[in-house]
């Protein structure tokens, strides 16, 4: 995996559809871009779905990301919403799909977890943090929290492949002990 690239970080929704790249540069993340797409002014379900996928067509060629990090569906009580959102994500999906992009789902517990620390932090816990971790000016963050969510998909995915790199393993203490003497006091 390339460390430095882009990751296209995706808040899938049928009425809002929320979105941020995230730019990789020597292993520190930086915002590219953020935004939402506003699809309830499409009365046409499918063609909801369509406007996603031309979005998410238009956003890998223009900025080239290198994997898409998505937001899995959770479990709900509406069954027609959960459905309507699965065929969001499906249209999100088979966009980077037809670019070769590797997709990677998470859970929206696991990013709110990765991002704050509290797996049931809300939207504007998550933005907040985003905003300081990110050094994002106020200037540049949008009032839709769709934008932030999809950002923290992306931001999610980055520390997820960039964990530090150990350059030592070890079976055990013995073994540390063996390979590393000069840090053992007596």
């Amino acid at each position: 995996m390339n460390p430095d690239r882009i990751i296209l970080g995706i808040d899938p929704g049928t009425i809002i559809m929320g979105y941020g790249l995230l730019a990789i540069k020597d292993r520190n993340p930086k915002l590219e871009a953020m935004g939402v797409l506003h699809l309830n002014k499409y009365d046409d379900h499918y063609l909801r779905l369509l406007r996603i996928h031309e979005r998410i067509l238009s956003l890998i060629d223009e900025y080239h990301p290198a994997e898409l990090a998505i937001e899995a569906p959770f479990y709900g009580k509406n069954v027609q919403s959960m459905l309507k959102l699965g065929r969001a994500q499906g249209a999100a999906m088979s966009a980077a799909l037809m670019r070769d992009l590797p997709i990677y789902e998470y859970a929206p517990l696991k990013v709110k977890m990765a991002i704050t620390g509290n797996g049931r932090a809300a939207k504007e816990q998550v933005a907040g943090m985003l905003q300081h971790i990110l050094h994002i000016p106020n200037e540049r963050m949008l009032p839709q929290l769709d934008a932030t969510d999809g950002l923290a998909v992306a931001f999610c995915h980055f520390l997820q492949t960039n964990r530090p790199f150990v350059e030592k393993s070890y079976t055990g203490w013995k073994d540390f002990i063996s390979k590393n003497p000069a840090k053992v006091r007596k």
